[in-house]
C-alpha cells in the first residue's frame, strides 16, 4: 500500500513501527508517543542513516524512541508527505514489543499503550491512522515464522569442476550473506536451516554465526531433493509455518528450483507475467500463516536502501 505525495524535491526516506502486545483482555494493545518537538502524537518512526536497509532502520528508530526490544513482523504501510526538503516517505513494519521499558528521552516525552481504535483518535496525523488500520487486520498474520531464504550467488556452474553440491559462493554471494546477516536479526531468528548444499550453508552461516546459532540440514528442500518428493518438502514447510506462542523465526536457506514451487503451493499471488514467483539470488521470503490467510512479503534484496544518506 502507498500513499505518496507529490513533490519536485528529493526523496527522505524513513522508517518506523506499529508496535503491538497482547492486551490482558486478549486484544491487541499499540503503542503511541508524544514528541515535544512537534506536540504530535504518533507512531515511533525516524531517518535512515547512511547505507542502511529500512526495516533495520525502523527497528532502530523504534528502539530509540520507545526503549523497546521489538520483533519485526508483517511489512505494512508506505507513506509519504511533503516537508521542505522533499517528500518524506516512510516504511513501517508491525513490531511485536518483547522486552525493555520506556524512559523519556528527547525526542519523546510520553508513551502510551492503547488499543488500536483509542490509538487511531489520539494520533495526530492520518498517516499513521493508516498504518493502525492495517494493525488492526484479523485477516492476515501480523507475524511470520519462516524466512524462506534463495542461496546467494555462487560461481557458475560452466566453471566450476566439482561436484555441484559443493559449489560456493562468490565474492558477491558472500557480500549477500553478510547483509543477510546485518538485517534478519530483525526478525528474531530462533533456528537457521539450510538445504544440504555448500552455497546454501555459506549464504545463512554468516547470520547463524551472529545469532550463536548452529547450521541445521533441512534436506527436504534441496532443489533435487524436493523435485524428487515434493510432499516432504510442503509438509516440512507446512511445519514451519504454524503459530508459534513465542515471536520469532525459523530461517531456511534453498534453492530456485525449490522456492517458486513451494510459494505457489499456498497460494502467494505474483506477476503474471512471470512464470512464477521471483525467487532472486540473496532474496527473503518472509511467511507466515496458511494458504488463504497468508503474510508472504518478498525482499529482493537487502542491499542499502537507494534513498539513504550516502555513506561518507
Amino acid at each position: 500500500m502507498s500513499s505518496l505525495a507529490e513533490s519536485d524535491g528529493r526523496t527522505i526516506a524513513a522508517a518506523g513501527g506499529a508496535v503491538w502486545r497482547p492486551g490482558r483482555d486478549g486484544q491487541v494493545e499499540t503503542a503511541v508517543v508524544h514528541r515535544p518537538r512537534y506536540d504530535d502524537w504518533s507512531l515511533p518512526k525516524g531517518k535512515l542513516d547512511a547505507g542502511e536497509h529500512a526495516l533495520t532502520a525502523a527497528v532502530r528508530e523504534t528502539t530509540e524512541e520507545t526503549g523497546l526490544s521489538v520483533v519485526a513482523g508483517r511489512r505494512s504501510v508506505q507513506t509519504g508527505y511533503p516537508i521542505p526538503e522533499g517528500t518524506k516517505r516512510v516504511d513501517y513494519w508491525l513490531m511485536r514489543a518483547v522486552g525493555g521499558s520506556f524512559e523519556a528521552n528527547h525526542e519523546v516525552d510520553e508513551l502510551r499503550w492503547l488499543s488500536v481504535a483509542d490509538a487511531e483518535a489520539l494520533c495526530s496525523h492520518d498517516q499513521d491512522r493508516a498504518v493502525l488500520a492495517d494493525l488492526r487486520r484479523a485477516d492476515l498474520p501480523r507475524t511470520p515464522t519462516l524466512l524462506l531464504v534463495r542461496h546467494a550467488r555462487a560461481g557458475s556452474r560452466e566453471n566450476w569442476h566439482g561436484p555441484d553440491e559443493l559449489r560456493p559462493l562468490d565474492a558477491r554471494g558472500h557480500a549477500q550473506a553478510a547483509r543477510l546477516a546485518e538485517v534478519l536479526p530483525a526478525f528474531g531468528p530462533t533456528a537457521v536451516l539450510s538445504a544440504d548444499r555448500v552455497r546454501c550453508r555459506e549464504t545463512v552461516a554468516p547470520l547463524a554465526e551472529r545469532l550463536g546459532l548452529a547450521v541445521g540440514t533441512l534436506a527436504e528442500l534441496g532443489e533435487e531433493e524436493f523435485q524428487a518428493a515434493p510432499e516432504a518438502g510442503l509438509d516440512a514447510v507446512a511445519r514451519l509455518l504454524r503459530p508459534r506462542e513465542q515471536p520469532g523465526v525459523t530461517v531456511v536457506c534453498s534453492q530456485g528450483g525449490a522456492i517458486p514451487s513451494v510459494l505457489m503451493a499456498l497460494g502467494v499471488p505474483w506477476a503474471r507475467d512471470r512464470a512464477a514467483p521471483p525467487a532472486a539470488k540473496g532474496s527473503v521470503w518472509a511467511l507466515g500463516g496458511r494458504a488463504g490467510a497468508l503474510t508472504a512479503d518478498y525482499y529482493r534484496n537487502l542491499d542499502p536502501d537507494p534513498d539513504a544518506p550516502a555513506a561518507r
